[in-house]
């Protein structure tokens, strides 16, 4: 198979730009005792003498390779699976092969980003075509040092063959490979022959994980950096009157207290239109210390003074006008096929439901931090953020500075889940540092993360379908959300194009409480409410609930419309493969069933929840997971992607609850915000669709049918219906095991 370069690039740079652009990854290959068994890598290979290859590959003398991954982790696993896509190409055994994080770097790089389960999709051929065209690059420098055609040689495991059967390891060649012209055209491997790509492979970080060794956010430090703790409005709808710091200033290794938001105001006023940015105008008292310990004791003795700036808002608030726009006429039609009015005056039946879900913080495990250090001529910037290029260009815009005088490394992250695509808190360790010229580390608390975050806003949909001669023949969802949208290829999902007449359309409430991104936007409870409402349209059209998406999905197989974004056939795929694994419909009394089957991130997944009664009370014993992603990379981080997805949406649709009150959380930690407990999580078993189409997105597809799958399971076991989450308040009872 051949394969063009990627044109974005000169030819001349292919390599220090290609695999940037798909993602990237800092890789140490062995080649040259690649073929030893006993062989181990150097204890401390920054020692070796290396030569620069290209922007990402470096290569030193006795065959170790480095290679430089931009791609922020945040247990995704993309540093794992990157690099193996990579050492797949080059042809180097993945025992060899070491990682570590690259820099942010906009001029090699492009989409530096981890959201939207987009790393390995939008990567995939340029990962390929940077391994496959290294390796001819050596294959070609060897060709010459022993005067034959490179089409007689063969590269193997990091050691290159002629025809004679002598052999050159990739590290005799590099210097001589670094200087040759870019190939116009490589070779990748065929697919039969992939021998890395497909193998399960360990987190590359799990020894710093498990040991305790710098890796994380939290862990960065320099020489004389002092922390500092922010004190933010404690209501949203409210901003900084005056404060009192006396006793905070007498606690010991307190430096100063201070205020920012002069620059953040400034920043707003210019009107830089950015998505991540989610700023406060309100002043914010900063405590500096030579310790947390100490900044977040001083910040707890400041006294405070707050005013409304704008109206308190609560979750009775939100909920009557949610239902408002629901019942007004004013709306964003996002989709609309055939005439939905003829078809509902002329059906049989009408199934009518409203679900709703509220507000949800994001609760990573590593609460928001950030090093900053502002300097006259340089601006150096580390922490966990999932857009490093948005804080650059923020920070560069708020401190009135050039992009490229700003320095930003990525830190592994101890969750992300959307939280971490903002950048308001490295702006605010910038904000910090610029004033006053020394390098600071920010650290926010538990309590600051749920209390003045980011949060997935509260929505509510209403479905209503047309029921004429058994057959279902309209279909309308009206989304109600706060501040934003589902946005635009959503509509063109599941049910869409398998029903003739068909509408969506959305509307909002824009409130001042912060909202953004979650682990899987909008269908991260959409998925629930369709896949809720389609198993009760089972019930009344009295068909089977898996039959019925089968029947439907027959309409959407030969489609010519472009906006579809699934595929109908791989979803009748995964919705066999679940059903054949579930064993659906055949198993013992007393275990009850439900089904979901939802697509998203581009990614086809279908799920059967297992559940049993004990005491009268719903247990969740085991999901079955049927996934169509095209190639597995490696299926051991798959698995636990999707596992970790199926247990996120679960505990969070049972019961996960947050709620306003005059503009203020009511939950500040998990001594109040419940998630689900480690008894509570059934099995998952996890399937995967064998094919060899190009990969799709993992992070997110698992949680959104979640669910549904569950809700389902509890009508099939209880007769009742959830339409609001987390469904524990609608059980009425403590807590569900699992």
């Amino acid at each position: 198979m051949k394969s063009q370069l990627n044109t974005n690039f000169s030819r001349r740079n292919f390599l220090k730009t290609s695999a940037l652009a798909s993602g990237g990854l800092l890789i140490g290959f062995n080649f040259l005792t690649a073929c030893r068994s006993e062989a181990k890598m150097p204890v401390d290979i920054a020692n070796l003498n290396f030569n620069d290859f290209n922007a990402f590959i470096k290569i030193s003398d006795e065959g170790y390779v480095t290679i430089f991954s931009p791609n922020p982790e945040i247990g995704q696993g993309v540093k794992t699976s990157m690099p193996m896509i990579i050492a797949e190409e080059l042809d180097v055994e993945w025992k060899n092969v070491t990682v570590a994080q690259g820099v942010l770097d906009t001029k090699n790089y492009r989409r530096q980003i981890a959201g939207g389960s987009q790393s390995i999709r939008s990567s995939w051929t340029a990962l390929r075509e940077t391994g496959a065209t290294a390796k001819q690059m050596l294959i070609n420098a060897a060709a010459a040092k022993w005067g034959v055609d490179a089409s007689t040689l063969k590269a193997s495991k990091g050691i290159i063959t002629n025809a004679n059967g002598e052999t050159l390891g990739y590290g005799a060649v590099v210097k001589e490979a670094a200087l040759l012209e870019v190939p116009e055209k490589i070779t990748l491997k065929e697919i039969k022959d992939f021998s890395i790509i497909g193998s399960n492979a360990i987190n590359v970080d799990i020894d710093k994980i498990i040991t305790g060794k710098p890796l994380f956010g939290l862990d960065y430090k320099t020489e004389g950096m002092l922390y500092v703790s922010v004190l933010r409005p404690p209501s949203f709808g409210q901003v900084l009157e005056s404060f009192d710091a006396t006793e905070a200033k007498n606690i010991s290794g307190v430096v100063d207290v201070i205020t920012i938001g002069e620059k953040a105001r400034s920043f707003l006023d210019k009107g830089y239109v950015s998505w991540t940015v989610a700023l406060s105008k309100s002043d914010k008292v900063v405590v500096i210390a030579t310790s947390t310990w100490a900044a977040i004791k001083a910040k707890k003795a400041i006294k405070a003074v707050w005013k409304n700036s704008t109206e308190l808002e609560s979750t009775a608030l939100h909920h009557n006008k949610l239902t408002a726009i629901l019942e007004s006429k004013k709306s964003n039609v996002l989709r609309e096929d055939g005439n939905i009015k003829q078809a509902f005056k002329e059906a049989d039946t009408i199934l009518e439901k409203t679900y709703s879900s509220p507000f949800l913080p994001h609760n990573c495990m590593e609460p928001m931090n950030f090093y900053a250090n502002v300097t006259a001529t340089k601006i150096d910037l580390v922490g966990p953020t999932q857009t490093p290029s948005e804080v650059q260009k923020s920070v560069a815009v708020l401190l009135d500075r050039n992009k490229y005088e700003i320095n930003v490394e990525m830190t592994r992250m101890g969750g992300g889940f959307g939280r971490r695509l903002y950048s308001d808190f490295a702006m605010e360790a910038a904000e910090i540092s610029d004033k006053i010229n020394k390098p600071i580390k920010m650290v926010s608390t538990r309590e600051d993360d749920m209390t003045t975050g980011v949060y997935k806003p509260a929505v509510k949909y209403r479905i209503k379908a047309a029921i004429q001669d058994g057959k279902v023949t309209g279909y309308h969802l009206k989304e109600a959300v706060v501040n934003d949208s589902m946005y635009g290829s959503i509509a063109h999902f599941f049910p869409a194009g398998c029903i003739p007449n068909f509408k969506v359309e959305t509307a909002t409430y824009n409130s001042n409480i912060t909202t953004g991104a979650w682990r899987a936007p909008y269908t991260n409870f959409l998925a629930f409410a369709e896949q809720s409402f389609f198993d009760e349209l089972a019930t009344e059209l009295k068909v089977d609930p898996i039959q019925l998406r089968l029947d439907l999905l027959q309409n959407v197989k030969n489609t010519n419309d472009k906006k579809i974004r699934y595929s109908g056939q791989r979803m009748e795929d995964v919705i066999q493969l679940v059903k054949q694994k579930a064993n659906w419909g055949k198993l013992q009394n007393g275990i009850y069933q439900g089904f979901a089957a939802y697509y998203s991130h581009n990614t086809h997944v279908a799920e059967i929840a297992d559940i049993v009664l004990k005491d009268g009370f719903p247990v969740i014993q085991k999901v079955t997971v049927a996934v169509d992603c095209g190639i597995v990379v490696n299926p051991t981080g798959a698995k636990n992607q999707v596992e970790g997805g199926v247990l996120d949406g679960i505990g969070h649709a049972m019961y996960a609850d947050f709620s306003f009150k005059n503009g203020k959380p009511d939950s500040k930690n998990f001594d109040t915000y419940r998630l689900i407990r480690m008894q509570e999580t059934p099995k998952v078993e996890v399937h995967f669709v064998q094919n060899e189409l190009s990969p799709t997105g993992l992070g997110e597809p698992g949680l959104p049918p979640a669910g549904g799958a569950v809700a389902n399971a509890i009508n099939a076991a209880l007769g009742k219906r959830m339409y609001r989450q987390p469904f524990i308040n609608q059980l009425k009872k403590e807590r569900i095991l699992g």
